[in-house]
C-alpha cells in the first residue's frame, strides 16, 4: 500500500507547504482554534526553514497521494556537550509528524518515522528525541522510543 504514496524530501520550493503543515500540527497538538493568531509562529517558521534547510540542520519530507498533500515529518539536528552515553554530542529531534485524518492507520507515519530515523543515523546521531501526542505515542513506543524520566523543562 505504501508504494502508492510519494515521499518527497522537502526543498526550498516547499516552504509554503512546510509552514502550512507546521501551523496545522501546532493547532492540533495544542488544541487551538483557527481564530488563534499564529502570525508570529508562521513568520518565524519561514525564517527557520529557510536557514535550516539550507544548512542541513533540518530535513523534512512531504507525502503525496497522486499529487495531493497527505502528510509530513521533519527532524532537526543540534549539538550539545559530549557525554558518556553520547560521546559525539550529536542529537536529533523529530517534529511536525502529520498525516491527514483520512489517511491515518495506513503506516504512512511509520514509514515517515523510519525515513527520519535513518537520516539521523546517517549523520551519526546517537540520541533522537520527540514530543508525542496521545495519538502518536503508540506508534513511537512500537518503534522503540521510551518515555524519558530525568528531563525537566523551565517554562517562561
Amino acid at each position: 500500500m505504501l508504494e502508492r504514496f510519494e515521499y518527497k524530501r522537502a526543498t526550498m520550493e516547499d516552504l509554503d507547504e512546510l509552514v502550512r503543515t507546521r501551523i496545522v500540527v501546532l493547532r492540533a497538538a495544542n488544541k487551538l482554534s483557527d481564530d488563534e493568531d499564529m502570525s508570529v509562529v508562521e513568520e518565524e517558521s519561514y525564517a527557520y526553514y529557510r536557514r535550516a534547510l539550507e544548512t542541513g540542520e533540518h530535513i523534512a519530507y512531504l507525502v503525496y497521494d497522486n499529487g495531493a498533500f497527505i502528510g509530513a515529518g521533519g527532524v532537526s539536528f543540534y549539538q550539545v556537550m559530549p557525554t558518556y552515553h553520547n560521546p559525539t554530542g550529536k542529537k536529533a529531534y523529530i517534529m511536525n509528524m502529520y498525516t491527514a485524518p483520512e489517511y491515518r492507520r495506513q503506516r504512512i507515519a511509520l514509514h515517515m518515522l523510519d525515513l527520519l530515523v535513518k537520516d539521523a543515523k546517517k549523520q551519526d546521531v546517537l540520541q533522537i528525541a520527540l514530543e508525542a501526542t496521545d495519538m502518536g505515542r503508540p506508534l513511537y513506543e512500537r518503534y522503540g522510543f521510551v518515555k524519558m524520566e530525568d528531563e525537566m523543562e523551565l517554562i517562561k
